[in-house]
Formats: structure tokens, C-alpha cells, sequence
């Protein structure tokens, strides 16, 4: 029989150059795959190093209650740190439930979800008509603030709320929040980074001196 010697060559270097080419798509294919990897692993580290940058720049306030005649007093808010901050470009303060409750309408016999949302569950809330704040007294305007500044806004007491029943609501719904703290929620933004949302207690006034009587 004869062999067509040309057509085994032909074959045969058909077939090398298949074998050739199945190792470098391999080849190609496993440095994809590898500059994928590295691709994601830098993009964990950074995501992991902005985290830990946002977190370490998360935002100092202090906020303090000065009380003042009557049924009236006066928030001290204070930005503290860190200095590398500098300034935030907006903060929004919101009065939170001073009893961390979170009250819904699924409750049977309970009002109607927007006016549990609209009461504000603590013994303070901001004044009325006094620095942009809202008709529930649980926000006010945004504003901006630098580093090491503060500023000053007026509160009034809270009242029970229209459906609570009975002579003595108001002495009741002051024994409800007495000694309890005026908390805030504080969001704020700064130009190209993620927002914060900081929670802060409001630090109460002492007690008045007792007074010896001789």
C-alpha cells in the first residue's frame, strides 16, 4: 500500500499547530484569570482601606442641654474632631425616641403610623418656628459647621400626645421620660466621601444645689 507521506505531513503539522495553539489559549486563559484575581484583590484592599479611613474619620460631636426658664432650654452642639476633618459641608440633627422604642401601627388599637411617627417620645424637641425646625419639632434646617465650633439651638418641652386621655396626662407623660436623655441622630456629609449617621446623647444639666436652711 502506499502511503501518502504528504498528506501525514500535512496532518501532522496541522495537528502540532493545534496542540500549539490549545496551550496558548491556555496560557492566555490562566493569565486572564490571574490578572483577574490580582484585579479583585486590589480592589478588596482599597475597599477595605476606605472603609477603615471612613470609619477612623467617623465624626465627634458633644451636645449639651442648658436649661432655661419655664418650659424653654438651650441645645449646646459642639463639633470636636477629628481635626482632620476640618469642616462638613452638611448636618442634619434629628430627635430620636428617647426611649430607643421603636412604636408601629401594627399594634392593635394603635394610631395611625404618621401620627406615632409625627410625636416625639422624649421629654424635649426643637422649638417651634426657632431655626427651620419642622411642625413635630424632630428636625431642623441643615447647616454646616467647622471643626472646633459649635452652635446653639432652642428646645422646648415636649407634650403628650392628643389621643392620650385622663386630668393627669401631663403629669404622666412627664414621669415617663424623667431622667431620660434628649438623643439625637446626627447625619452629616462631607464633599466626595460616604456619609455618617452618629448617634448622640444629650448631656443633662446637674441637679440644682440643695439649699441649707438655718
Amino acid at each position: 500500500m502506499n502511503i501518502p507521506w504528504g498528506d501525514i505531513a500535512t496532518y501532522t503539522t496541522a495537528g502540532v499547530g493545534l496542540v500549539i495553539s490549545i496551550a496558548a489559549w491556555q496560557v492566555a486563559a490562566r493569565s486572564a484569570d490571574e490578572a483577574r484575581r490580582s484585579a479583585d484583590s486590589a480592589e478588596n484592599v482599597a475597599r477595605i482601606e476606605r472603609e477603615r479611613w471612613h470609619a477612623d474619620q467617623t465624626p465627634i460631636f458633644k451636645a449639651k442641654l442648658q436649661r432655661e426658664e419655664g418650659d424653654r432650654a438651650q441645645l449646646d452642639f459642639q463639633f470636636v474632631g477629628p481635626l482632620s476633618l476640618q469642616h462638613l459641608d452638611r448636618i442634619e440633627l434629628t430627635i430620636a425616641n428617647s426611649d430607643d422604642l421603636v412604636r408601629t401601627a401594627r399594634l392593635g388599637g394603635s394610631r395611625p403610623q404618621e401620627e406615632l411617627d409625627a410625636q416625639v417620645w422624649g421629654p424635649w424637641r426643637f422649638g417651634a418656628s426657632a431655626d427651620g425646625a419642622d411642625s413635630t419639632g424632630k428636625t431642623i434646617d441643615p447647616f454646616d459647621l467647622e471643626v472646633g465650633r459649635g452652635r446653639p439651638f432652642a428646645l422646648e418641652r415636649t407634650r403628650p400626645p392628643h389621643w392620650q386621655q385622663g386630668d393627669d396626662r401631663a403629669q404622666r407623660w412627664a414621669e415617663q421620660f424623667a431622667g431620660k436623655p434628649v438623643r439625637l441622630l446626627v447625619r452629616c456629609r462631607k464633599d466626595g466621601v460616604d456619609p455618617w449617621v452618629v448617634p448622640v446623647d444629650v448631656e443633662m444639666p446637674p441637679p440644682p444645689p440643695m439649699v441649707a436652711w438655718g
